[in-house]
């Protein structure tokens, strides 16, 4: 019998990767988005797909009982580190609480396996390379958010016997990104700059380093984790190795576009200046994936920019704390 998946988050960028191998992979996919983020156009043929938020607890409670998932492939997020100081309460009804309705349901409803897209942003400052045996210290509200929800789903585990699978992905970049969100994704960031004639904006030196990952090495492993047994219960990082700079990274994707590299440096804000981490984990279990280099992810990522056009960025209207908040960030008018 045709195993059902529920995909939250399906009209944005990693969601509908997801849904792209969930397909591939013989499921029936059920899709969720509030489109406060995504676009309908995303959603792969062949989803059911429904709008709805997973912080809405009546929503989320009739999605259950009207549908008989086997899976839950949970990717619905606000995933902005750096903003997520300034919007606290929204980071944490987002990526906590709506977290927490689904996990509610999964256990009432027997789900069979939990996926949960987490992030490195819960290992905080100062452990590179990012080891799964490494303790958490997350320090801004997305990565504590994130780093709950992995705790409770432990807690429903050993209470209910809810089986889950936790990946930490990191700077995932590719085809069908928001390129017109100014608070995350950088690669986004500068291609939107790029194709408006901007320069590209680089906050402190850009001497701060990244392992971007192409979104064709982080999709396909998530998408199979509840068919790989040894995966339940684990915590795994999925990404790219090979860290760059910023300033590299600037590079590329001028030479992407056939430009010269014009940056605009900001002042500095409060980041983690080198993050990376190592997957022999994820590839002990899920084998070595497609490892697609820097320059080929930058390239493809390019020919769909340009496709698509440039997006006037989007203002977050609803800043909670002004105090710090970098000057870049203040609502454009």
């Amino acid at each position: 019998m045709q195993k059902t998946a529920l995909i939250t988050g399906i009209a944005g960028f990693m969601g509908s990767h997801v849904a792209d191998h969930c397909l591939k992979e013989g499921l029936k996919v059920v899709g969720v988005d509030d489109l406060s983020g995504g676009f309908r156009k995303n959603v792969p043929e062949g989803v059911e797909f429904l709008q709805g938020s997973v912080c809405d607890p009546v929503f989320v409670k009739k999605l259950f009982l009207e549908n008989r998932f086997d899976y839950v492939y949970h990717l619905a997020a606000y995933a902005a580190e750096g903003l997520s100081h300034f919007i606290r309460h929204f980071n944490y009804e987002v990526n906590l609480q709506g977290s927490i309705l689904l996990i509610n349901e999964s256990v009432k409803h027997d789900i069979k396996c939990f996926v949960f897209t987490s992030s490195i942003a819960v290992y905080g400052p100062g452990q590179t390379p990012m080891t799964e045996d490494m303790v958490p210290r997350p320090e801004d509200p997305y990565g504590i958010s994130k780093y709950a929800v992995e705790l409770d789903l432990r807690a429903a585990h050993e209470m209910f016997g809810l089986k889950f699978a936790v990946f930490r992905p990191h700077n995932v970049y590719g085809e069908r990104q928001n390129i017109a969100d100014r608070y995350r994704n950088v690669i986004g960031i500068f291609m939107n700059q790029v194709m408006q004639g901007q320069p590209m904006t680089v906050f402190g030196d850009g001497l701060q380093t990244r392992a971007f990952s192409h979104i064709d090495d982080v999709a396909p492993v998530i998408a199979r984790a509840p068919f790989v047994s040894a995966a339940y219960q684990q915590v795994c990082n999925v990404g790219a190795d090979q860290p760059y700079s910023v300033l590299e990274l600037a590079q590329e994707v001028a030479s992407a576009f056939g430009v010269e590299a014009q940056i605009k440096h900001l002042a500095a804000r409060s980041e983690v200046v080198h993050a990376f981490s190592t997957h022999a984990k994820v590839r002990g279990l899920f084998g070595d994936g497609a490892q697609i280099t820097l320059k080929e992810g930058i390239q493809r990522m390019a020919v769909w920019a340009k496709a698509r056009g440039p997006m006037a960025s989007v203002n977050f209207n609803n800043i909670e704390v002004n105090k710090n908040l970098p000057a870049s960030w203040r609502p454009q008018l």
